[in-house]
């Protein structure tokens, strides 16, 4: 049986803006200023087991990047748990701590906010590895020239700084770097929504190499669903904060549950759909500030009810392998 990796089990992240001296100051003289709470993440739980690719979806504003940050240890989670090989990361001691970050690493949607402008590329891929002990300080150049071979980049190149790189190398640069203290799971945040189309292929490429190559694990946080059919095993489909759907890629795609993932889907150009109007979902997403009672969607789903108002719907299983939190299923 396939081991799980990572596991969050009604994860929450939220932000909050405190009122500051002089909005104190105006409520003191009979002000109604309320300090302001971003539910980015709403009691999340997924699992991702080794070697597989998971799929994370939603619009802007839904909360995977969030997620994918909380996963990673760049944001702690406000309540849940997360584990990382059936160890709550909370507990760990100081190796266990080291060996979660090490092994779960970022790469990000904009490569060049991303990387220290600063730094040659030798220091940018070297420095971690040196850091923890991984390689020696002799053997830095080389192993850097390994890691840029390993994702299509010339040695020669390590002088260079990220403003002397194209957008697609400067990519390449950031994986590198991640790959650079040897991690088993990669969570990848919109890795090619920055990039021309062109040179997406190469990267989605890259990476499928490198699963096979590496073993490695991924969660590939996208809007484009056609990236997502093309690599993930597993899709988790996220809407204002809430999983509300997960199954596997090829079930998913033929037939998907809840109306917030069929209203995706439907909208995805395909070629025998040719001569079709398309239709955005009516209305935007609610704010995370705000967010609406009961399910999320109700506010834009044709099919609401009373009950989707007021009610919060559970994830359930639906089938094997597929789990869905829509009410529907209920009258199924």
């Amino acid at each position: 049986m396939t081991d799980t990796m990572i596991e969050l089990d009604g994860v929450s992240k939220r932000f909050e803006k405190k009122l500051d001296v002089a909005e104190k100051i105006f409520n003191m003289v009979g002000g109604d200023l309320q300090e302001e709470i971003v539910h980015a993440v709403d009691a999340v739980d997924m699992q991702v087991k080794d070697g597989e690719v998971v799929g994370l979806v939603g619009e802007s504003g839904c909360g995977k990047s969030t997620l994918g940050r909380v996963v990673a240890g760049i944001h702690p989670a406000s309540d849940g748990i997360v584990r990382f090989r059936g160890k709550d990361v909370a507990s760990m001691t100081q190796a266990e701590e080291r060996d979660w970050a090490l092994q779960v690493q970022m790469i990000f949607q904009d490569p060049m906010s991303s990387l220290n402008p600063r730094l040659r590329v030798r220091d940018i891929i070297g420095e971690a590895p040196l850091f923890h002990g991984l390689v020696n300080a002799d053997e830095v150049d080389d192993y850097v020239d390994e890691m840029m071979l390993r994702v299509g980049l010339d040695p020669s190149y390590r002088r260079r700084y990220p403003h002397q790189f194209s957008g697609g190398q400067r990519q390449r640069i950031g994986i590198a770097r991640a790959l650079a203290v040897r991690p088993g799971f990669l969570v990848c945040d919109e890795a090619i929504a920055a990039l021309d189309v062109s040179i997406q292929a190469q990267v989605i490429n890259l990476f499928s190499t490198l699963r096979e190559d590496l073993g490695l694990t991924y969660l590939f946080i996208s809007h484009d669903l056609g990236v997502v059919e093309h690599l993930s095993d597993r899709v988790v489909i996220m809407y204002l904060g809430r999983v509300v759907e997960v199954a596997n890629t090829e079930e998913l795609f033929e037939k998907p549950n809840h109306p917030y993932t069929i209203a995706l889907l439907g909208e995805v150009p395909r070629i025998d759909n040719r001569g079709r109007q398309f239709m955005p979902i009516k209305g935007e997403i609610p704010s995370p500030l705000d967010p609406p009672p009961g399910c999320h969607f109700h506010p834009r789903c044709p099919h609401a009810t009373e009950r989707c108002r007021t009610e919060q719907p559970v994830l359930k299983e639906i089938a094997p392998g597929r789990i869905s939190a829509c009410h529907l299923n209920d009258d199924a």
